[in-house]
């Protein structure tokens, strides 16, 4: 799997997530104390843009219907499904995804 830059590291504040396009998908890349963590930026229900949801501890809630995912894992809290996990590493401040 290729690695690519996201961000700069400091473009995400913990707690926070952020929209990023990789070779043509868009991710969600959310910063939990320093871990970055990333995952397919549309939920699986009704298309939701997770960038833009509520991150508490590790999990974002998805801003259109409360759909609600962990973070490491990709695995739904609500429902019976997840969204792809993309490994993610912090190298000279830089963000890099593994897509």
């Amino acid at each position: 799997m290729p690695k690519v830059k996201a961000c700069a590291a400091a473009d995400v504040a913990p707690g926070t997530g952020k929209q990023v396009t990789i070779e043509g998908k868009e991710l969600a890349l959310f910063n939990i104390d320093g871990t970055f963590h990333v995952i397919d930026n549309e939920c699986p229900h009704r298309g939701g843009p997770l960038a833009e949801g509520d991150v508490e501890a590790c999990t974002v809630t998805c801003p259109w219907h409360a759909w609600t995912f962990d973070l490491k894992t990709g695995e739904s809290l609500t429902d019976d499904t997840s969204v792809k996990c993309y490994p993610a590493t912090v190298e000279g401040g830089d963000v890099f995804v593994e897509v």
